[in-house]
């Protein structure tokens, strides 16, 4: 078997803040992909991956026996699969924000799932909240909770548009300048990052009332206006509100941030040569520059690896 490639996603905006309802807008990045195989030759990686499949395949059988998750499944094909060693071939990091568990989920769906919901024709909202809510039951082995949105992008391989919980949408996204100096990119903190701690810290700091304003004042106000500014083009104002919305992830969401990055960040603000933010939860992994120079930023960057996403 060689399985369809499912990509890695990049959520440029709504990390956290589609919790509290803000706008989310995610896109597929190809850098980086994976696919279920069957192994040609034994390693250590590959009999890992294969126990951690064999460990989500029993969730999944719990989740359906409960009624946790109104999807059925090929099991008698999955666990037949699972015994000749299947394994998830994957250059999607783990722990890095781009997605990897959402591959997985998608993989699997896609070749086991029985009746899945049609993609072809018409993409209508009906059919992407479904789809939504199940990989959000299915993801959440990983995570503890998840929202759905990155196995979605994995498995449409498109832009998704989160306006609010219930309102999901595909969306085209302006066209790449590739001879523009500005680009979106990932930056490498060097550290694995876990979702479940950072997202359980996250909702403990929501009982704070001081925090939860800022979340809601500003935070979301900044992340919705980013989300407009961006799928419209308009770079200045962009870039206005970026600066605002890393400014607040600075003050706020220090603890997402590992302590060798904080000088990394407030240069960005001090020289606004670049801005940064959290890629998915934070706490390590991948974390999301914007900068209208490239070139300028890569030398104040001297020595960090940068990940073009997307340029402008």
């Amino acid at each position: 078997m060689k399985g369809p490639l499912f990509y890695a996603k990049i959520l440029l905006f709504g990390e956290y803040g589609i919790i509290k309802d803000s706008k989310g807008l995610a896109i597929p990045f190809n850098a980086f992909k994976g696919a279920l195989r069957f192994p040609e030759n034994t390693s250590s990686e590959i009999a890992s991956s294969n126990t951690h499949l064999k460990n989500y395949a029993a969730y999944l059988k719990n989740q359906v026996a409960e009624q946790c998750l109104d999807v059925s499944f090929d099991f008698e094909q999955l666990d037949a699969d699972l015994e000749k060693g299947m394994y998830f071939d994957s250059s999607i990091p783990m722990g890095y924000g781009v997605g990897s568990s959402g591959a997985i989920v998608a993989a699997i769906y896609d070749r086991y799932a029985d009746e899945k919901v049609s993609v072809l024709g018409s993409l209508t909202r009906e059919k992407l909240l479904v789809l939504k809510g199940q990989f959000a039951i299915m993801e959440s082995h990983f995570h503890g909770t998840s929202s759905g949105l990155d196995p979605l992008n994995s498995y449409l391989s498109l832009p998704i548009l989160i306006h609010a919980k219930d309102h999901v949408e595909s969306t085209p996204i302006p066209s790449q300048n590739q001879a523009g100096k500005g680009a979106v990119f990932l930056l490498d903190s060097g550290i694995t990052g876990e979702t479940a701690p950072m997202v359980q810290l996250f909702m403990e700091n929501l009982k704070n009332k001081q925090f939860e304003e800022v979340m809601r004042e500003q935070f979301v106000q900044y992340t919705d206006a980013c989300i407009d500014h961006f799928l419209n083009g308009n770079i200045r104002s962009l870039f206005s509100d970026l600066r605002k919305l890393s400014g607040v992830v600075f003050d706020h969401f220090k603890p997402m941030i590992p302590a060798n990055f904080h000088d990394i960040w407030q240069k960005g603000l001090e020289t606004d040569t670049y801005y940064l933010k959290l890629c998915g939860s934070g706490g390590g992994g991948y974390f999301l520059g914007f900068t209208q120079d490239l070139e300028a930023t890569k030398k104040v960057l001297d020595g960090h690896q940068l990940e073009v996403v997307y340029t402008f």
